[in-house]
């Protein structure tokens, strides 16, 4: 009779779990991964806000799995990359092939620039999740950055958007550089997006050449990223929130990344970085207000 009750509460909390990522709750989630992906205003910290807003992953049951869900919609910007920018790949494929020079040299920097944050990543995994995943350390990142932002990015683009060099020519060192800022994103809000562009800008790249690097770095990140949590914690997901959601949250993150990078590259032939700066800055203030009236 107990083991009986016991399998039915079981299955009661699976039916439960299965409920909490609504279809509705998982084409957010993927909207807001697409479009705060490869901004400089942080995919990461901007998830954790929401899933708090409509109550996903905020249970020890489901926690785990939301994570992983929130990993695994990455795919679909992943993805976006692969279509708006496959002719660079086929490039840098055929660089690794030896068939060309500067794909090559390209492949080269980013597979170096991958290495310092892919090793720290797993080093302090644990400890990133355990003490940085919250509310309150993605307030401090979105505050420090959008004041990095607002301090360096006219400097670096009052010098005009032609100059700096192309992609072509980075180097090994430029690549160590970039990868040793990117590091600094693997704090929840602060942005993979803002420290690589703005790294890339101070180690000499143009502009063009600084968000292009950083979407092709941002691409082998976030398939070592996804691929790595789906193989740790895949299985949990799909038996906690099925197969339909995640695919859901794929798709809307894939049409949202495609829409927010082909507008960030045409903005920044134009613009700064500074709207992205005062944004970063209003959104922390907005999750200060939803903090204290207990809305997260």
């Amino acid at each position: 009779m107990l083991n009986t009750v016991v399998r039915l509460m079981s299955a009661g909390g699976v039916e439960a779990a299965r409920g909490e990522l609504t279809i509705a709750k998982a084409a957010l989630l993927g909207i807001v991964e697409g479009i705060t992906e490869y901004l400089p205003i942080s995919s990461t910290g901007h998830l954790i806000v929401t899933e708090r807003l409509i109550d996903v992953g905020q249970h020890p049951a489901t926690k785990d799995a939301a994570d992983t869900y929130t990993i695994t919609i990455q795919a679909g910007a992943i993805l976006a990359v692969l279509v708006l920018y496959h002719r660079r790949l086929m490039s840098m494929l055929r660089g690794v092939a030896g068939r060309d020079t500067a794909g090559r040299q390209i492949s080269v920097a980013t597979i170096i620039a991958f290495i310092p944050a892919a090793f720290t990543g797993v080093v302090l995994e644990k400890a990133i999740k355990n003490h940085l995943f919250g509310v309150w350390p993605v307030i401090v990142a979105w505050v420090v950055g959008g004041v990095v932002i607002l301090v360096f990015s006219r400097r670096f683009f009052a010098r005009g958007h032609a100059t700096g060099a192309p992609l072509e020519r980075v180097t090994v060192r430029m690549a160590l550089v970039i990868g040793a800022a990117q590091c600094i994103a693997l704090w929840p809000g602060t942005s993979r997006s803002m420290v690589t562009i703005l790294a890339a800008l101070a180690v000499g790249l143009s502009v063009g050449a600084a968000v292009e690097f950083s979407f092709l770095l941002g691409l082998l990140t976030l398939s070592a990223a996804t691929a790595y949590d789906v193989l740790k914690h895949g299985k949990e997901m799909f038996d906690t929130f099925g197969v339909v959601a995640p695919v859901v949250g794929f798709i809307f993150a894939f049409v949202a990344a495609v829409i927010a990078v082909r507008w960030l590259v045409t903005y920044l032939q134009r613009h700064g970085l500074e709207i992205f700066g005062w944004y970063r800055l209003g959104v922390a203030a907005l999750a200060l207000i939803l903090l204290a009236t207990h809305a997260i």
